[in-house]
């Protein structure tokens, strides 16, 4: 069809590996792009719900997340996979579209995590909120 436009297929994974010493997931793509998914960035950009929320602008900001693990990593149907972290949080389902945007977009997706932690006064491991600020005191507390 003229003037159709036809984007490029997702890339596949083809493989993942779980390190739990070093806490990152490698997964390998069919078009030969290999990403190490630490852990903490996987559990903090969950899809999920609880952490995207439902809308534009009702994210919630996870904290205390440094030490995470994966405890399990299940297959959903030929599209997805769902990790379940030690933290208990297991409702995000991992598209490979998704995988693969954690793995081509993470030094971004870090650098704004860490300035959201920063910006609301907490650090990345539990219990470690930062000294009060100037910049953090009077913030926007959420209910």
């Amino acid at each position: 069809m003229l003037g159709s436009k036809q984007s490029a297929p997702t890339p596949i994974p083809v493989a993942f590996t779980a390190h739990q010493k070093s806490q990152v997931l490698d997964v390998t793509f069919d078009d030969g792009a290999t990403f190490s998914l630490p852990f903490e960035l996987m559990r903090v950009y969950s899809p999920s719900a609880e952490v995207q929320g439902h809308g534009e602008g009702q994210e919630t900001l996870q904290t205390g997340k440094r030490n995470v693990t994966l405890a399990a990593l299940d297959p959903v149907g030929n599209y997805a996979v769902k990790p379940t972290f030690s933290d208990g949080h297991a409702s995000g389902i991992y598209t490979w579209p998704y995988l693969y945007k954690l793995g081509s977009e993470q030094d971004a997706l870090w650098e704004d995590y860490l300035r959201r932690l920063d910006d609301a006064g907490h650090g990345r491991e539990a219990g470690r909120d930062l000294p009060m600020t100037a910049k953090t005191a009077g913030g926007h507390g959420c209910a």
